[in-house]
């Protein structure tokens, strides 16, 4: 993926290199379902340049210091250069994308404007305590699932083999992905996550776990729960929300639906028969919160 950015300029690259790296998920899946060959290959460098860009523009959004805790490009450099690399990334990408499929160029390209849009109505969605599930999912559709979703569409295309279980399996995977990534903001300490601990609700980032919290708390309760709301939480308040998460089962509901989710990502594929794609789903599912 570096040689990508070299080829537009050699500081652009050297700032890509910099850039937390992840499990590359994406790229493992079209690898996973369409096999190794220049074509696979070059997809799945564009889909990783894609959603290395939209971290960067996440990260100037939420202000975020770190990424997987590594210090950010916009905490490192600022983030004028945070945006301008994530543009640049963003547009090698959609070069590249250009050669590849019709098909393919327009399912990812589409995943890329939903995905932005996802991350506009995160923000328009941050002013308070939101408690529409159906909003909730429509955001980490567009957010995380759709890339997801379009990937693995696209590698079974490029792989002749039928579309839509894989297309579900990525949407499926996507969203039960952003869950437990919700879940684990709750449940984990700061330096398993690489970030402060129940960072989304001081962003102002409503997850599935604090809408069902929501739903079973009343009166003062609630009230006191809407105060902390976008507030940087102290010990007790952070001891408290826990408290009553353990307390109203909402993060191991969430958890349920999470595994719900994996489980018809399973069956969707499993004339496939591909161990290497299911263990991605119970790696996921399959864990202590």
């Amino acid at each position: 993926m570096l040689h990508y950015i070299r080829e537009v300029d050699p500081y652009a690259a050297k700032l890509y290199a910099k850039v937390p790296k992840g499990k590359r998920l994406r790229a493992k899946l079209i690898l996973r379902i369409a096999g190794e060959r220049e074509e696979t290959e070059k997809l799945a460098a564009i889909v990783e340049l894609i959603h290395a860009a939209s971290l960067l523009h996440d990260d100037v959004i939420d202000e975020a210091m770190t990424r997987r805790g590594i210090a950010s490009i916009n905490a490192t450099y600022d983030s004028k250069t945070a945006v301008m690399l994530g543009d640049i990334l963003y547009s090698k990408a959609f070069f590249e994308l250009s050669r590849l499929p019709q098909f393919v160029a327009e399912k990812i390209s589409d995943a890329v404007a939903k995905l932005s849009a996802g991350e506009l109505l995160d923000v328009a969605y941050s002013d308070a305590i939101q408690t529409d599930e159906a909003k909730y999912f429509d955001v980490i559709y567009k957010k995380t699932a759709v890339l997801i979703e379009a990937t693995a569409e696209s590698a079974a295309y490029l792989a002749n083999k039928e579309r839509a279980p894989f297309a579900l399996y990525g949407k499926n995977l996507g969203l039960a992905f952003q869950i437990i990534d919700d879940v684990l903001d709750i449940t984990s300490e700061s330096e398993k996550l690489g970030k402060p601990a129940l960072a989304d609700f001081k962003e102002g980032k409503t997850t599935l776990p604090y809408i069902y919290l929501f739903e079973s708390l009343k009166g003062t309760e609630r009230e006191k729960l809407q105060g902390l709301f976008k507030k940087e939480l102290d010990a007790e308040a952070s001891a408290w929300i826990k408290e009553k998460m353990s307390e109203s089962g909402a993060v191991m509901r969430a958890v349920a639906l999470a595994q719900k989710l994996g489980r018809e990502a399973l069956e969707a594929i499993a004339k496939d028969r591909n161990p290497a794609l299911e263990k991605v789903i119970v790696d996921m599912i399959e864990r202590e919160f």
